[in-house]
C-alpha cells in the first residue's frame, strides 16, 4: 500500500509548480527579444550572439564539473549539439539579423507561430494528436496573432528583409523542437543546455568574426545589461525551462505558450524602448488567451467504479 501513495502525494507538488514554470519562461522568453533589440543596437548579431552562447556554455559545464554531474553519453551529447545548432545558432542568429530592422514587437509576433507548425509536425512525425479542441485553439491563437501583425504592418516602420530573417528563425526553433521530441535525448537538461550553447557558439564564431566588424560594438551600460540578461535569463534559464516543459507538456501544448509572446514582448518594449502600441494590438490578446487554454487543457477523464 505505501509504495502506491508515495507517488499519489508528488504529483499534486509538480502541478503546482507547472504555473509558475510557464510564468517564469513566457517573461523571460518575451522579454529577451527586448534585450536582444537593446543588444544588436550596440553590437553586431552574430558576434553578440557568439559570445552569449559561449559564456552560457562554459558557464553550465563548469558548474556540472565541479558539481560532479558533467556525465552524459556520446548519443545523447550529439543530439543535444543539433539541437543547439537549430534552436539556438539558427533560430537566434537569424532572428537577431532580423531586430537590426524589425521592432521588438513584430519579432515575437512572428516566432509567435511557432505553435500552428508544431501542431501540425507533431501530428505527422510524432503522433500527437490534433484533436478538434486543440486545432480550434490553434485557430483563435493565428487569428489574434494576425490581428496584431496586421495592424503592426500597417504603421510601416519594419522592413521585408528583417521580417524574412525571423521567418526563417521561426522555421529553426520548429525543427528544433520536433528534433528534441523525436531524438528524446536522455540526461540532465542543465548539461544538455550547456552542451547546446557551446556548439551554437562554435558553430557561430567563424561566421560572427567573417562577416562582423569588432570595431562596430559600443561598450555601455545598456550593452552589458542586455547580455547579462540574455545570458542568465536568456541561454540558461529559459532554455532549461523550454525543455522541462516540453517533456512535461508535449510539443504542441508546450509551443501553444509561444502565443503569449506576442502582447508580452509588445508591453515590455513599449515600457523599455517606447515602441508604439495601440488598442488594436491588446484586442489580439482575447482569441490569443482563449486558443492557449484550449490548446492546453487537459481532457476530464471520468472514471467507472
Amino acid at each position: 500500500m505505501s509504495s502506491v501513495s508515495t507517488p499519489v502525494a508528488a504529483t499534486p507538488m509538480k502541478s503546482n509548480l507547472l504555473p509558475l514554470e510557464i510564468g517564469l519562461f513566457c517573461l523571460l522568453w518575451s522579454f529577451a527579444f527586448v534585450a536582444g533589440k537593446i543588444g544588436v543596437t550596440y553590437c553586431p548579431p552574430l558576434l553578440l550572439l557568439a559570445a552569449r552562447f559561449s559564456l552560457a556554455g562554459v558557464m553550465i559545464l563548469a558548474v556540472s564539473l565541479i558539481r560532479g554531474e558533467l556525465r552524459m553519453t556520446w548519443r545523447d551529447a550529439a543530439v543535444f549539439a543539433i539541437i543547439g545548432i537549430a534552436n539556438n545558432a539558427l533560430y537566434l542568429g537569424l532572428g537577431y539579423t532580423g531586430l537590426k530592422t524589425v521592432s521588438a514587437g513584430l519579432g515575437g509576433l512572428i516566432v509567435s507561430a511557432n505553435p500552428v507548425f508544431t501542431a501540425v509536425f507533431a501530428a505527422l512525425l510524432l503522433g500527437e494528436p490534433l484533436t478538434l479542441r486543440k486545432i480550434a485553439g490553434l485557430a483563435l491563437g493565428t487569428l489574434g496573432v494576425a490581428m496584431i501583425v496586421w495592424h503592426r504592418m500597417s504603421v510601416g516602420t519594419d522592413h521585408l528583409e528583417g521580417i524574412l530573417y525571423t521567418l526563417a528563425a521561426l522555421a529553426s526553433i520548429v525543427t528544433g523542437t520536433i528534433l528534441f521530441k523525436q531524438l528524446a535525448p536522455k540526461g540532465s537538461l542543465w548539461v544538455g543546455n550547456g552542451i547546446q550553447n557551446l556548439s551554437a557558439g562554435l558553430v557561430l564564431w567563424p561566421v560572427a568574426l567573417g562577416i562582423s566588424d569588432i570595431h562596430d560594438i559600443t561598450p555601455n551600460a545598456q550593452l552589458a545589461g542586455a547580455f547579462a540578461f540574455l545570458v542568465l535569463g536568456g541561454s540558461i534559464l529559459a532554455y532549461v525551462l523550454w525543455f522541462h516543459l516540453l517533456k512535461v507538456c508535449g510539443a504542441t501544448a508546450a509551443s501553444a505558450y509561444h502565443f503569449v509572446m506576442p502582447p508580452l514582448a509588445m508591453i515590455f518594449a513599449f515600457l523599455v524602448l517606447g515602441e508604439h502600441v495601440a488598442l488594436q494590438d491588446l484586442l489580439g490578446v482575447v482569441p490569443v488567451a482563449i486558443g492557449i487554454y484550449l490548446v492546453t487543457r487537459t481532457p476530464v477523464r471520468v472514471s467507472v467504479a
